[in-house]
């Protein structure tokens, strides 16, 4: 690894010999944001391929965003290229179709001859790969900041080309009281969770309310593609199995969650095409898979991507975890949401989805209204517990003519 000036990096970007360089990044909330900025200013043309990208994300003529989970720094870009896949098959992508020439890391200070990805590993250990045997340039933004984390973001230091050091605090999430209907979904989706099951969730309101009713139960374990602070209140509780590590492709949270995982031999943050594998997520027993959704129809079909026909996010790891989830033994694949959308003031319990569907055949349905546990009933038995178990009142009466 050469560590370079500015200068000297900015110069190294534009003696690429590629025409239009696809530059994979770093994504959700561990983008390195001077790098980008370097690259974006020596390199004309080039495609930018990133997950779930934050605002500040470069937007103008000759900039291409590629991205099959788009965050709102792509979100409505024109000329977006959305590309339609589970995550767990992205790392494929790389190897068939999107080769990167380009690799912009985010990293820890160098330990024993090792930097860590930290906070985001996700794709990025395919993409370095697949970059290096094809002669690509794999870049770091090397930042104290950045935790320590053990997993497959332990790269050596000779798996890098070049870096900078930035110096630069991480973003981190505002603490938010949680609310009563989101309390209410929290304890409905805790009443299928046992002792010694092993959770997954995302990061949001949802997940935080969910794992803040299961301080009471033992044993627990985590097998998720994302964590962030409600993970804290677990350990505190001394609610998991400290024989297990906590895993993940992915974090975002408080300083004092990274201060957590720096260097933390029990968290594990690994490769997508790991996490993210159905037949690894089934092996799990008691696997309880928590995903949100924007529309849940009478069919149990989820909506969790599209908006009024655009794009919103992607499949992202919702599809790979509610087939692992159902293929757990004791296992559920559970998706919650509010019953009701206080912007657009509609239903989130639709009769039929008019949007592309994310995922479907979930085990249960879980509101601020209460539960429906789907799993063995018939189609029209799942449409009765949808409206009389999880929809809101006001929108009852109409699911209930549109059932017929």
């Amino acid at each position: 690894m050469e560590i370079l000036t500015e200068r000297e990096l900015e110069n190294r970007f534009g003696a690429l010999p590629w025409a239009e360089p696809r530059a994979v990044v770093s994504g959700n909330f561990a983008t390195p944001r001077r790098l980008v900025e370097l690259f974006d200013a020596a390199v004309e043309s080039y495609r930018l391929f990133a997950l779930n990208a934050q605002k500040g994300s470069p937007v103008r003529q000759g900039v291409i965003p590629e991205s099959p989970f788009v965050g709102p720094g792509m979100r409505d870009v024109p000329g977006l290229d959305y590309l339609p896949m589970r995550l767990s098959l992205v790392p494929r992508l790389f190897d068939v179709a999107r080769p990167p020439d380009v690799v912009l890391l985010h990293t820890s200070a160098v330990h024993d001859g090792k930097v860590s990805l930290g906070t985001e590993v996700n794709i990025l250990p395919a993409a370095i790969e697949r970059a290096r045997v094809r002669g690509g340039l794999v870049v770091a933004q090397i930042n104290p900041h950045m935790p320590y984390t053990y997993g497959d973001g332990e790269l050596d230091v000779d798996a890098i080309d070049v870096a900078i050091h930035v110096e630069e605090e991480l973003p981190s999430v505002v603490r938010r009281t949680l609310s009563e209907a989101t309390s209410a979904i929290g304890v409905g989706v805790a009443t299928l969770v046992e002792d010694g099951a092993t959770i997954q969730v995302g990061i949001g309101e949802i997940p935080d309310a969910v794992l803040a009713a299961l301080t009471g139960l033992r044993g627990l374990s985590v097998w998720s593609e994302a964590i962030s602070d409600g993970v804290l209140a677990l350990e505190r509780a001394g609610a998991f199995d400290d024989s297990r590590p906590v895993v993940t492709t992915f974090l975002f949270g408080t300083p004092e969650l990274y201060s957590w995982v720096d260097r933390n031999p029990r968290v594990r943050v690994l490769r997508t095409e790991t996490v993210n594998d159905p037949s690894n997520i089934a092996a799990h027993p008691m696997m309880c898979s928590l995903n949100t959704a924007l529309q849940v129809d009478l069919c149990a079909q989820a909506n969790a991507s599209f908006v009024h026909g655009r794009i919103y996010s992607g499949f992202g790891g919702q599809p790979d975890f509610v087939v692992g989830a159902l293929h757990s033994e004791g296992g559920h694949a559970v998706v919650a949401l509010p019953s009701w959308h206080a912007k657009s003031d509609t239903s989130t319990i639709v009769s039929r989805l008019v949007e592309p569907t994310t995922s479907f055949q979930h085990s249960a349905v879980v509101t601020e209204q209460g539960r429906a546990l789907l799993f063995g009933r018939s189609q029209r038995a799942q449409a009765r517990l949808l409206i009389s178990e999880v929809a809101h009142p006001d929108a009852r009466a109409g699911l209930w003519e549109s059932l017929g």
